[in-house]
């Protein structure tokens, strides 16, 4: 007898196209990414950046789930985060090149950003214990704070501390876990024994799963399981099986040839240009073509000048 392996969620032909602004979204993070690596080769930028090639979705999805009011904790790996949640990648690009109009004068870089209700942090594990923080504050009023991580963070012990807290004090905490399986360049099944789920339940936490790249399932998934984490004011954790198809940092990709080919497969911008070529085609050149105009509108603008207060 003949067994055939189910298709994965990720690697399942959608039944249409995303919506337009969903799409528009996804190409937008994908050329900045793909742009700030390309301006680092070339040797415009200094310091160091981490893209979230492949992982775009995850921020994409949740957006229209946060409200104005909720607070978002990022980290190392953040850019696709912010320009889901602010439409101002003139402002972030400026940021990271340390040009005129940049959100912190220049000085956060790549991974330190302090704008609005966003907080970014190259420190493993720091956002959360902060998160909490401004969870507590949130209390009774709806809204929530939502706090990136990856599986790497949870090698941390200020997670665990965080946790515990968010638990007993039931406060409206989001974990979103990017679990691309690599913690920079040390395979998780190295780094990790049990699962994240079983860590989440270790606190009395709720814990879900998500390994569909599509945002329209993910929304209908977590629609609700936000609602409760508003209404009740308690902590949840969404653990999303994510692939980077781009490298740590930069070029420091430690994979081996057939792992960086399996990531890759599970990319929706692949699936999406092949499924639907003529819906995909004219958005994504208008996305290339947007990000280059500011590319180069931001590298002509001045340096940026911090100013003590």
């Amino acid at each position: 007898m003949v067994v055939t392996a189910p298709i994965p969620p990720c690697l399942r032909q959608p039944p249409s196209p995303p919506p337009r602004k969903d799409l528009e979204l996804l190409l937008l993070i994908r050329h900045f990414e793909l742009t700030l690596l390309r301006l680092f080769e070339a040797g415009e930028l200094s310091g160091t950046t981490h893209t979230c090639l492949g992982q775009e979705y995850i921020p994409v999805a949740l957006s229209p789930l946060l409200r104005d009011d909720d607070f978002v904790l990022s980290n190392h790996r953040g850019h696709g985060h912010f320009l889901a949640r602010y439409a101002e990648p003139h402002a972030l690009l400026a940021e990271i090149m340390g040009r005129e109009g940049a959100l912190c004068a220049g000085v956060g870089g790549s991974q330190h950003v302090y704008h609005r209700r966003f907080l970014s942090t190259g420190v493993q594990g720091e956002s959360l214990p902060v998160a909490v923080g401004v969870a507590l504050k949130l209390n009774g009023t709806g809204a929530l704070t939502c706090a990136y991580v990856g599986d790497g963070s949870w090698g941390e012990g200020a997670v665990y501390e965080a946790l515990n807290i968010a638990r007993l004090w039931r406060v409206p905490l989001l974990v979103v876990v990017e679990n691309n399986g690599i913690a920079q360049s040390t395979p998780t099944s190295a780094q990790m024994a049990g699962s994240i789920a079983a860590r989440a339940a270790a606190f009395d936490i709720p814990h879900h799963r998500v390994t569909s790249t599509e945002v329209g399932e993910i929304r209908a998934e977590l629609a609700p399981l936000l609602g409760v984490v508003r209404g009740e004011s308690r902590p949840l954790v969404v653990e999303f099986v994510t692939h980077r198809i781009g490298p740590h940092s930069k070029g420091d990709d430690t994979r081996t040839p057939e792992e960086i080919a399996l990531a890759a497969g599970h990319d929706w911008y692949a699936r999406y240009a092949r499924d639907f070529p003529e819906h995909f085609a004219a958005l994504d050149l208008a996305a290339r073509e947007r990000v280059e105009r500011i590319a180069a509108e931001v590298a002509a603008r001045p340096p940026s000048v911090w100013e003590r207060p």
